[in-house]
């Protein structure tokens, strides 16, 4: 059978262990070993130890062939933290792998650790694939989130198209971004959960622990927008003013379909600025009334510390005393910009509302594309951004929707 291994990080928290990121076999994976490998300061010379692993399997797997998993290496009372590990299937077999352990302990950046965890955000993005290439769509999210507090993004190259490779290696360069290879040989939605998300997913939480005060782990269509606060720290500052988060381990919002297939907002229709024209947020303001209840289609902002595996709509285990705060709808919700989730059109039929909150942001978010595009246009090879239309396609919202009008969303929709 198969079994990947991918990341390795001292847990300090409760019992010590080494905690490896791996995918493997979901039922009944096979036994391995930890190979802890130490330095010998004195003769400045290696030397390993072996222990029994424990396998993990990660709970959303979709009962497939493969799951993400952790691999636990208990340290016992006389080991200190190794400086790398290796998994093995045997004993007296020679390692197939060997990965650095990510330990806080060492890390220079961390050095005044005794005063704090820093109080920045990050966010975690699942693997992206399909050769994405939505230039304005990633400078959207990164330019959004960042005027939102959010310090540092965590993101996995399964594919990636030339321009959005060539914007992120900018935002790499500038420390904004951590971009990760993920080539997993495993068949994504046959063998394995969508190109292994929960094992991306959890790696980037525990990168994330101790680095930052909260994480969020959300998609590229997916925006947490407070309704009252200007920015996320603000939000979490002002929900612990008014309610009990002393225990809170993760934030948990709402989720509100922005549908593409619904018209876009009649203040685009005037617009003359091609880049504000192209925005997701600022094009569809029309969202479903009804949002789904916490932990269906919901996304959530962490305190990884708290937390001992992340999934992807809620978290699925903390360390003891530790919850989830289910955020109110009034407070914040999450903006999620997509076509109809089972296909067709039927979607824009339900009863929906126009909410513009993220009209809040409109003046920085346009100003800070439009100056990320121009500096990168030349070195990225971007396109030049369309003109506005004379006449903006409209969609009806009514419920007796014709057989034309209905080739008309598909239209409005392969256009965009």
């Amino acid at each position: 059978f198969k079994f990947f291994v991918f990341s390795a990080f001292y847990d300090r928290r409760e019992d010590r262990s080494i905690r490896v990121v791996g995918a493997t076999k979901t039922r009944g994976p096979e036994r391995v070993w930890c190979r802890l490998w130490y330095t010998n300061k004195n003769s400045n010379t290696s030397f390993s130890v072996s222990i029994a692993a424990k396998v993990k399997v990660i709970r959303e797997n979709w009962n497939l062939k493969y799951s993400a998993c952790f691999i636990l290496c208990p340290l016992r009372q006389n080991l200190s933290a190794p400086q790398s590990i290796s998994i093995v299937s045997r004993l007296r077999l020679p390692p197939a792998n060997h990965l650095l352990v990510r330990n806080t302990d060492w890390d220079p950046d961390l050095k005044n650790f005794s005063a704090g965890i820093p109080d920045k955000m990050a966010i975690c993005v699942k693997p992206i694939h399909f050769n994405y290439n939505q230039a304005l769509q990633i400078l959207e999210f990164i330019e959004l989130n960042s005027i939102l507090g959010v310090h540092h993004f965590t993101l996995y190259n399964d594919t990636l198209g030339p321009q959005v490779g060539c914007i992120l290696q900018d935002y790499m360069a500038r420390g904004i971004v951590t971009l990760l290879p993920w080539q997993l040989n495993m068949v994504s939605q046959k063998e394995i959960r969508t190109e292994g998300l929960f094992a991306a997913l959890n790696d980037c939480l525990y990168r994330s622990m101790y680095r930052y005060s909260h994480t969020a782990l959300v998609d590229l269509d997916e925006y947490i927008i407070p309704r009252h606060n200007d920015t996320l720290p603000q939000l979490v500052r002002w929900l612990g003013t008014r309610l009990n988060t002393r225990t809170t381990g993760s934030y948990s919002f709402q989720n509100a379909f922005f549908y593409l297939q619904w018209g876009d907002d009649p203040s685009i229709a005037k617009s003359m600025d091609n880049v504000e024209i192209g925005l997701m947020t600022l094009r569809k303001t029309r969202r479903r009334t009804k949002l789904h209840p916490h932990k269906q289609r919901s996304k959530y902002l962490c305190r990884p510390e708290y937390v001992v595996e992340a999934g992807n709509h809620f978290i699925w285990e903390f360390i003891p005393g530790h919850g989830t705060l289910n955020v109110p709808p009034d407070a914040a919700i999450l903006h999620h910009y997509r076509v109809c989730e089972f296909g067709g059109n039927d979607c824009i039929k339900t009863a929906s509302v126009v909410d513009r909150t993220a009209y809040r942001y409109k003046e920085r978010l346009v100003s800070r594309v439009k100056a990320k595009w121009e500096e990168l246009k030349t070195k990225c090879d971007l396109p030049d951004l369309p003109y506005p239309p004379t006449t903006p396609p409209s969609i009806p919202l009514t419920n007796n929707n014709t057989k034309s009008k209905l080739q008309s969303v598909k239209n409005t929709v392969k256009q965009s």
